[in-house]
């Protein structure tokens, strides 16, 4: 596996070998009476190729990040209301602002925005943000030295209000890292970066591409892209400490375990984490596994169907019934990506296709996280719709 070539998850649909048919099938066209297109990117300055999905505010609002578009064509950070206007709220321009956003952005009490770019900044390794209204500022910019590079998924706050996310490589091995943004004590005051943890060799993990969790105690889980003892990634635990302490406790097999996770965990009321890896399994197309609170016991709760890394790359969806939902960006019937749900019954789990796309005007390559809002799922597409840079739809289960 090139580490070089998975360090960037808006790469990898453009190495997908796969055949889109943009004629829909019979079961297609069904399925695209309960798809709304909310939102096609032209590419120009309302945004394209959105690699993440969204946040929702209490009020239904969605904000969102797109990979390419906007005044300068390095990637906009966006708004959806309520109404399905979608909204530019900032326009990257490189240079120090930074460029490319692949993660989502994340929201505070106040309605701030926070995200990271993958590029830009100071040195050009990426950046994190906040945005406040239409007003950003870089909070931080990475050297691409061993303060990381290349951050390719969202950020965690906890209640103190410091930020915590992973970078793709960078760090002592260039394997990437885990990183904290430590909030200034002060109104106006800088914002330090303090990595936790940097990979090393390999066997601890390598080129995390997801966000990182945490548990009740403080404690922060993530996935490694690759590395492990079989180089196909690796679940892992950060304990707080001076320094703090990582754990691996899973080294994927790419066996019925799975391989090359991208999505991070969420969790349950109870503990539990999800998470997903984007190949492997019994069915080909990844798996849905589970970290039980208390014991971290390991367990896959689903094999997805599919081919090669054609499962999810972002983090599931848990509704309020145990749900579990989630996206496939290179599977289905054309091979553009799919929709699924899993629904918990008698210590089993039952999967249901939501939507299968066609790569045409609906969209290709789902790369998203959804979020549901009065009972519809939102996500967006890479690439697809009427202009060929993605789309934002709505989905009615």
């Amino acid at each position: 596996m090139n580490l070089k070539a998975k360090s960037s998850v808006g790469k990898i649909a453009l190495t997908c070998t796969c055949a889109i048919l943009l004629a829909a099938t019979a079961v297609s066209l069904a399925q695209a009476r309960t798809v709304k297109i909310v939102h096609n990117f032209t590419g120009g300055s309302d945004g394209g190729n959105p690699v993440d999905g969204f946040v929702m505010n209490p009020t239904g609002v969605l904000y969102g990040t797109a990979a390419s578009g906007g005044d300068s064509g390095l990637g906009v950070v966006f708004r959806v209301g309520a109404n399905g206007t979608e909204k530019v709220l900032h326009s990257f321009a490189g240079g120090t602002d930074g460029a490319a956003p692949n993660g989502g952005v994340i929201l505070d009490a106040n309605g701030t925005l926070f995200g990271t770019t993958t590029a830009g900044g100071a040195s050009g390794a990426g950046t994190v943000f906040e945005l406040r209204g239409t007003n950003e500022h870089v909070l931080y910019s990475f050297a691409g030295g061993t303060d990381g590079s290349d951050p390719q998924a969202g950020l965690v706050m906890d209640e103190a209000g410091n930020l915590y996310g992973t970078t793709a490589s960078g760090g002592t091995s260039g394997n990437g890292t885990v990183f904290e943004l430590v909030a200034p004590t002060k109104k106006g005051g800088k914002w330090k970066e303090r990595v936790l943890y940097s990979f090393g060799t390999g066997t601890d993990g390598a080129t995390p591409i997801s966000r990182v969790n945490f548990d009740a105690a403080g404690n922060l889980y993530g996935t490694t892209s690759v590395g492990g003892d079989n180089g196909y990634g690796t679940i892992f635990q950060l304990k707080p400490g001076t320094p703090w302490t990582e754990t691996v406790l899973h080294s994927f097999q790419n066996a019925d375990d799975g391989a090359y996770p991208y999505a991070g965990f969420i969790s349950d009321a109870a503990g539990n984490q999800y998470g997903a890896a984007t190949q492997g399994g019994t069915a080909g197309g990844g798996t849905i596994f589970m970290l039980a609170k208390g014991t971290l016991k390991f367990s896959v709760l689903y094999s997805v169907p599919g081919w090669g890394i054609s499962g999810s790359f972002r983090d599931l969806l848990l509704d309020d019934a145990g749900n579990l939902y989630g996206t496939t960006h290179c599977d289905g019937d054309d091979n553009a990506g799919t929709v699924f749900k899993l629904a918990p019954s008698g210590g089993n789990w039952t999967y249901t296709l939501l939507y299968t796309f066609t790569g045409g005007t609906d969209g290709q390559f789902t790369i998203s996280n959804l979020v549901l809002r009065n009972g519809k799922l939102f996500g967006t597409t890479q690439y697809g719709g009427a202009n060929g840079a993605g789309v934002i739809y709505r989905l009615t289960p």
